[in-house]
């Protein structure tokens, strides 16, 4: 007999991780305790910035969207000050062709077939041992904050291992599969919950990161 695997986040769990949250910041992500320990991530104007640079016409000047590419990375208070340079410099050395391949992976991610952006981002990176959940998941969670998500390797393990969860399995090498799993969880997860905790999905498993660590 088949054996029923575990893919939900179970809401019994997710509510008393709600209530211990709420307790502590009543006002959720708006509570004004919250709000001066989140100021640092300067979320709504990564945001802005990244969906007024990365439209689809945008994306059609390569070298500008390669730029921007970096820039949002570079500011980002959610990637690691290692990754930063190393990224930089990945895109400062490409080729021409290299450059448009990695600009039009975006492109798709954003606007087209997102498996077939995802998987061509994770080829080009992977060349320079880039491949990193949190490179590949930043852009596209700034670009649609709450429609696609940030897979913070600590934090996904931790939701993962909290609730019991049979799949998705995660794994250091980023997958398309594992990514619209995890998308999906929390996208159904986020609907259960006070609204006030789910301004969006980064704010979301930024909750969930908050409690379960604890």
């Amino acid at each position: 007999m088949p054996v029923n695997k575990n893919t939900t986040l179970d809401i019994q769990k997710l509510k008393r991780l709600e209530t211990d949250f709420l307790m502590r910041y009543p006002g959720g992500f708006a509570d004004p305790d919250m709000l001066a320990s989140t100021k640092k991530h300067n979320f709504n104007k990564m945001v802005d910035f990244t969906q007024a640079v990365f439209s689809k016409v945008s994306c059609s000047n390569i070298h500008v969207t390669a730029d921007n590419m970096v820039k949002v990375i570079s500011r980002s208070s959610m990637i690691s000050m290692y990754e930063k340079p190393k990224f930089r410099d990945f895109v400062r050395n490409l080729n021409e062709y290299d450059k448009a391949f990695l600009v039009e992976a975006l492109s798709n991610m954003l606007h087209g077939k997102q498996q077939f952006g995802f998987e061509a981002m994770v080829d080009i990176l992977r060349t320079e041992k880039l491949a990193k959940w949190s490179l590949m998941s930043i852009i596209p969670a700034y670009y649609s904050p709450k429609k696609q998500v940030f897979v913070k390797p600590t934090t996904a393990k931790n939701i993962l291992k909290h609730f019991e969860l049979d799949d998705p399995v995660y794994k250091p090498a980023p997958t398309w599969d594992f990514y619209k799993k995890y998308r999906k969880l929390m996208i159904d997860g986020k609907s259960k919950v006070n609204k006030s905790l789910s301004p969006s999905n980064a704010a979301f498993t930024g909750f969930l990161m908050m409690t379960v660590d604890k």
